[in-house]
């Protein structure tokens, strides 16, 4: 449907990026194949010159606590016992995967005059703000960038660091607590910093959802402050569910992707795609001063349709290669 694998589920090459923003657990009994699938994606794409960017979502945090209310008992015996569930998701194969190749929120520039993806930006000192380019870059995070949250910058790479740290004391704790339930709810180690609780809270990146539920008017009124400070145009994130469609809020600068596609909710099959171009308009006399359209398409992509939900022009002077 998006053309990111073909029928054999090997990268087709015919995209140059794929972002899947979380959640891939507590969905069912094959979570061992959706992360090996991820990790032979991610290979085959880099071989080819494509990039897979995978991210945590709250239930990836969650089975790493040890809350496990959402975890089968089918589940868990596809693993083979608790304990090596347990193992798997912290030192094991897919526990090394989340340390090494998941991020908590990801940057994406979309033209490469703007560095390779989790570029950072810092609004006060970034060399790249006074560029038309500078915010031709689109964050996406499992639940969302809150106005409230104190943690943003630079970006993406203080969430990381904060999330690469919480993650690692929650998978070498010296004995991984019993699971939740039947067993006490074991909440963060006791060495987590104030600030990695608040990665975990309610207006963390993790679990907010003020951007898919709050009214249009609050929104739209908060959004550019947080694109300003992210060195973005818009927003993507899953979390919050809408079983029918792909959601876009404030003409396109909000987009909630998660329609439920996962066969334990049976929600619409859905993707997100971004198209970006950047032409030419005049003829080459002076790097400094040539035009180009930048032009960026972006469309929910769905089994029997395609709607567009933001279709963005501009037209843009400099030197760009």
């Amino acid at each position: 449907m998006a053309g990111v694998v073909d029928e054999q589920g090997n990268w087709s090459g015919n995209v140059d990026f794929f972002v899947q923003t979380g959640d891939i657990i507590d969905r069912g009994d094959d979570t061992i194949k959706l992360y090996m699938w991820m990790d032979k994606l991610r290979d085959q794409a880099r071989a080819v010159g494509g990039t897979v960017l995978t991210h945590l979502g709250n239930h990836e945090w969650m089975n790493a606590i040890g809350d496990w209310r959402y975890v089968p008992a089918t589940e868990i015996k596809t693993f083979g016992s608790v304990a090596a569930r347990q193992k798997m998701l912290s030192t094991g194969r897919i526990g090394r995967s989340w340390a090494a190749n998941y991020t908590t929120t990801s940057r994406l520039p979309l033209h490469p005059s703007l560095g390779p993806p989790n570029t950072d930006y810092d609004p006060s000192t970034d060399s790249f703000s006074t560029s038309p380019l500078s915010h031709s870059a689109i964050s996406f995070v499992h639940g969302g960038l809150a106005p409230t949250y104190p943690d943003m910058t630079p970006f993406p790479s203080r969430i990381n660091d904060l999330s690469a740290s919480l993650l690692h004391k929650l998978q070498h704790r010296a004995v991984q607590p019993p699971p939740h339930p039947p067993n006490p709810y074991p909440g963060l180690p006791h060495d987590a910093t104030h600030e990695e609780h608040r990665l975990y809270g309610s207006d963390g990146p993790l679990w907010y959802r003020g951007w898919a539920l709050d009214p249009e008017e609050k929104v739209c009124k908060e959004v550019d402050d947080v694109l300003s400070r992210t060195g973005t145009r818009r927003m993507v994130m899953g979390h919050t569910p809408d079983f029918q469609k792909i959601v876009s809020r404030c003409g396109g600068k909000i987009i909630i992707i998660d329609t439920g596609i996962s066969h334990a909710y049976g929600g619409a099959l859905s993707a997100l795609s971004v198209t970006y171009t950047l032409t030419p308009t005049s003829e080459f006399t002076d790097a400094e001063t040539q035009r180009w359209t930048e032009k960026e398409v972006v469309k929910a992509l769905y089994v029997d349709r395609e709607v567009v939900l933001a279709e963005d022009e501009r037209d843009v002077v400099g030197d760009f290669f």
